[in-house]
């Protein structure tokens, strides 16, 4: 009797554990996906209002260029010249010159005045953060448009008509795409543009997700019904609740036993202090020839007993913790030793590593990267800062003065994510960068939806009146690769030529790389002769 007394306590210890898991286990599941599906439709609202200031910065770029070539005026010159401008940049359906009340003195296609169905004064138009810029809808009997006026001295202005075509909200999932839609509107409530299978069902139970612009009078709404929420996304709920349940019964056997347990911090600090985070190489390349002219370091967490740990298990803890700074020189360090011999036979090559914002702007981060490539004896100038664009900055300002010292030394700064960030392209002007890097999100659409065509046509356009250059992320295919050349992106980077590769292999795939460019150039020589 004495002896079934144990393990009738164990069992109740079991079924305690399992049973309160259980609850704690449906309670954090419902939770987690509640928040990952709020998460993902605020990511897509944002998405959608990033593509539309990403269209007004566009306009706006456009009104300034021709503006600064002085052709304000109605003169059949400068409208032949606008029409050229206007006809390179497929977004814009056509500019026009106003008096300062907003009233219209002339058009590039004046034919397109007879489509308005009204025309709004000056004082119906909405002010954004910029006071020379403003926004209006534009009622046409073929479809509403944005009307973006510029402010060119005291008694005229220019005006960008934009097409605001609908395909560019069609960013739903596939779950969601017909119990849903996409709207953008202006502040004061014009509907400017909407995506929806059904445009005659009206949703029973809405539900909203929305954002507004800061800089433009701009407003994205996603509106979900709400009963197909209950079934989206939910597929972890029975697998959480497999798992609470293992972990309650796990729990009620330990209840027996003291033993100290370690927090997942001290696990990485036991790392950084064994070396464990190495850095692996990606291959940035020429597009047209495919010639690896640099590559982009990532963290990879190799374990004692050989297996290899993902960024994403370890990044956002080290983030948090503050333990990032720490492995980023752990990473550079191994990466400058191990490619030294490279970057100093081969000047052009630039080696990339990530960089989040508060690191950057901490104390001593410039001086502290510059000893640590001197100690490398490496050219500055071959060493790229990566910030990402998703972690907003706070002090622009403060940023601008630490990458305008950077410059000054020789490094370079690129801009991660582009495009699904915080920041819109005239900040990215203020910033000072040298490079902005296109999100994944935008390359693998970009053969098979024409409104990312469009975008990244945007992008590139407004990277080079920024003097920028463009390098695109995520380029798996060479059907993506010819669709990033026709929209003037120059480099790529991505699984097409290699995955992150540890060094050893890195360094393999560039001494194949250069054996099968030199076997070709005898090749190519004959060719040239014949």
């Amino acid at each position: 009797m004495k002896a079934a007394r144990p393990k009738l306590s164990l069992v109740v210890l079991v079924l305690a554990g399992m049973a309160a898991f259980a609850l704690a286990g449906h309670i954090a599941a419902t939770r987690f996906i509640r928040d990952q599906q709020t998460r993902q439709l605020d990511e897509l609202t944002e998405v959608v209002l990033r593509r539309s200031e990403f269209a007004v910065d566009f306009a706006t770029a456009s009104l300034d260029e021709l503006a600064s070539r002085g052709l304000a005026t109605c003169a059949p010159a400068s409208l032949q010249a606008i029409r050229l401008h206007v006809y390179q940049r497929s977004a814009v359906k056509d500019v026009r010159l106003v008096n300062s009340d907003g009233s219209v003195i002339c058009s590039a296609y004046s034919e397109t005045l007879e489509f308005d169905k009204g025309w709004v004064d000056r004082a119906d138009m909405l002010a954004s953060r910029d006071s020379k810029l403003m926004l209006f809808r534009v009622e046409q009997f073929g479809g509403d448009a944005l009307g973006v006026l510029r402010d060119i001295g005291d008694d005229k202005a220019l005006v960008a008509i934009l097409g605001i075509n609908s395909s560019l909200f069609d960013i739903m999932p596939a779950e969601l795409r017909a119990h849903g839609e996409v709207l953008l509107a202006l502040k004061n409530g014009a509907q400017l543009g909407e995506f929806a299978l059904d445009a005659d069902k009206t949703l029973a139970h809405p539900i909203d997700f929305e954002k507004s612009s800061a800089r433009y009078p701009l407003r994205a709404v996603i509106r979900i019904d709400r009963s197909v929420l209950s079934t989206w996304n939910s597929d972890v709920y029975w697998p959480a609740m497999a798992v609470a349940l293992a972990l309650g019964a796990l729990f009620g056997v330990l209840l027996s036993r003291t033993r100290r347990m370690e927090g997942p911090v001290a696990d990485l600090d036991r790392a950084l202090a064994r070396g464990e985070f190495k850095p692996y190489f990606q291959p940035i390349f020429d597009l047209h020839t495919g010639e690896i002219r640099g590559c982009e370091i990532l963290a990879r967490w190799l374990r004692e007993d050989g297996t290899v740990v993902p960024p994403m298990n370890f990044i956002p803890l080290a983030e948090s913790s503050g333990r990032i700074e720490a492995m980023t020189w752990q990473l550079l360090g191994r990466a400058l030793a191990d490619l030294q011999p490279h970057l100093k036979a081969d000047k052009d090559f630039k080696l990339s590593f990530n960089v989040v914002p508060k690191h950057m702007l901490g104390a001593g981060f410039v001086e502290t990267l510059r000893s640590t490539v001197a100690a490398a004896r490496v050219s500055a100038r071959q060493i790229v800062l990566e910030v990402t664009e998703r972690d907003e900055l706070d002090d622009l300002a403060r940023a601008a003065a630490v990458v305008g010292e950077l410059r000054d030394y020789g490094f370079r700064v690129a801009i991660d994510d582009v495009g699904v960030g915080h920041s819109g392209l005239s900040r990215l002007k203020g910033l000072g960068a040298n490079t902005i890097k296109i999100d994944k999100f935008f390359v693998d659409t970009i053969t098979v939806d024409a409104s990312t065509t469009t975008i990244v046509e945007m992008l590139v356009a407004l990277a080079r009146d920024f003097h920028m250059t463009v390098v695109a992320e995520g380029v798996e295919t060479e059907e993506q690769v010819r669709a990033l050349i026709s929209c003037g992106v120059e480099e790529g980077q991505g699984y097409l030529v290699a995955a992150p590769l540890p060094f050893a292999k890195f360094s393999e795939l560039m001494v194949s790389r250069r054996a099968a460019s030199a076997a070709a150039a005898p090749a190519r020589d004959s060719a040239l002769v014949a």
